[in-house]
């Protein structure tokens, strides 16, 4: 059972950090998006920028370790996101330039969101 909740773990900070990154656009559809979404974006863009870990990193970590298999000693991002999208190990330099992505993909979004709000709609 613990290794099915690690995994809901592992789900839940994967959806997390997608809706950190791209929860933006939902603003436009939606104008309470951003009461959601912008302290998300704050949380992922402080643990990028301090280094620090997401606490869902060693709940996951206990759950799998409880459940007899080994946890890991790298943050989520490190172990299973970077192998994806980077060769090589996770440096400051590139924690700084992930959070500097994350702060001008959700400019941008945001940019269009208040433009959006700001047109005369039609009658």
């Amino acid at each position: 059972m613990t290794g099915w909740l690690a995994d809901a773990v592992l789900l839940a900070h994967l959806l997390f950090i997608v809706f950190a990154v791209g929860g933006g656009l939902l603003a436009l559809r939606w104008s309470w998006m951003p009461w959601l979404h912008l302290p998300a974006l704050a949380w992922g863009a402080t643990v990028e920028f301090t280094g620090w870990i997401c606490p869902l990193t060693p709940l996951e970590n206990a759950l799998r370790q409880a459940g007899g298999a080994a946890g890991y000693t790298d943050s989520f991002v490190e172990y299973y996101l970077l192998p994806l999208i980077y060769p090589g190990a996770l440096t400051r330099e590139l924690q700084w330039a992930l959070g500097g992505a994350l702060l001008l993909i959700n400019a941008v979004v945001y940019g269009l969101v208040w433009h959006r709000r700001r047109r005369p709609q039609p009658a």
